[in-house]
């Protein structure tokens, strides 16, 4: 098994390649718009006007981006930046403080750091936009598509050839249930009971969606958030293993009641497609195969936060972590190709994006 999974992460990393060779030549987009909800994995600015300790507007974040710092929590590009690149977008999307006019025909970003499934998650860290909120500003964006396109049917159709991805949930976790001395969660939950209320909100949320045109609806499922440099530093490997156990059985609770939803949604709504991508597979593995040698520490900051003006590693290419949670540019590209083209059976379920956006 550890041999194939050395060879899988090889291939992803010479495909990765390869897609540096596809964006280059890339023509019309596969879909006419894209657009985002998602949390700090997707954030690209939405943040920046709020009050909160979740931004990413300073230097060193946007180090190897063409602009420098916009908002992303990344060295460089996130994985719906990449993903944006492999459907054949000449621009990234922008985000919905950002978008004006006409721009929005081609699609908004929501996304938000530090934001939950629920309202309350992340609220410690100050104003976040969840995704219930997400969702309102979506239904804005909406509205000025169908006075641009001249009603609401004609937007209707204009949006069911779109590209929609979702990738929430981690901060429920890290920023909630497990924050006991800030949240009561735990106290009122039991795992599967907080999980199960998740997915709860979680299908109430894509059922509107779909009510206002979403008909391609790709869902990153949570990634290994127990293995992050700053769950590490907080609770310490659980014994035997390199990550925090107990988050990284909560992410998969989490992941096997997703992608029974999205069978559900599939099966409850013919005219659409809804499909998982199994982020948490994709990011398992030997990382060592695709040139990565740092994996439990953040190229900024270690295992603390990335501060303002702080020197960043140099060799940020072999580092998975860009900060203390987020993914370096070189791991969002491992992410975003196999999610766009899946290398194994499971890394997306049923489809992967590529073929979502042919439907």
């Amino acid at each position: 098994m550890a041999c194939n999974q050395h060879k899988v992460w090889r291939v992803a990393f010479l495909l990765s390649l390869l897609s540096i060779l596809q964006i280059c030549a890339r023509g019309d987009p596969q879909v006419p718009c894209y657009f985002i909800l998602g949390d700090s994995l997707s954030d690209n600015g939405n943040n920046n006007g709020l009050s909160t300790k979740a931004k990413a507007n300073f230097k060193p974040y946007g180090i190897d981006f063409p602009v420098g710092p916009t908002g992303r929590f990344s060295n460089g590009r996130t994985i719906v930046d990449v993903t944006a690149e492999l459907l054949g977008f000449g621009e990234y999307i922008p985000s919905f403080t950002s978008a004006k006019g006409r721009d929005v025909l081609k699609g908004v970003n929501y996304a938000s750091a530090s934001a939950g499934i629920l309202d309350e998650s992340g609220k410690q860290l100050g104003q976040a936009i969840p995704l219930g909120g997400q969702l309102k500003n979506y239904l804005k964006t909406f509205s000025q598509i169908s006075k641009i396109l001249g009603g609401g049917t004609a937007a209707h159709k204009y949006l069911n050839k779109c590209m929609f991805t979702v990738g929430i949930g981690s901060n429920d976790f890290i920023n909630n249930y497990f924050m006991p001395d800030v949240f009561r969660t735990s106290e009122l939950y039991t795992l599967d009971r907080f999980v199960a209320t998740l997915i709860d909100q979680y299908s109430q949320n894509l059922q509107t969606l779909y009510k206002c045109g979403a008909r391609k609806v790709a869902l990153f499922g949570l990634g290994l958030i127990g293995c992050a440099p700053a769950e590490l530093a907080r609770y310490g490997a659980t014994p035997g293993s390199i990550c925090v156990d107990k988050i990284n059985d909560a992410v998969v609770r989490f992941n096997k009641r997703l992608i029974s939803l999205v069978d559900d949604l599939n099966d409850n709504y013919k005219d659409a497609k809804f499909t998982y991508i199994n982020i948490l597979e994709i990011g398992t593995g030997d990382a060592t195969a695709a040139g990565f040698k740092v994996t439990n520490s953040g190229c900024c900051g270690g295992q603390k936060g990335c501060l303002p003006l702080a020197t960043p590693c140099k060799n940020r290419d072999e580092y998975t972590f860009w900060d203390e949670f987020h993914p370096t540019d070189a791991m969002n590209v491992i992410f975003a190709n196999r999610a766009y083209k899946a290398l194994t059976p499971t890394d997306a379920h049923p489809i992967d994006i590529s073929t979502l956006a042919s439907l």
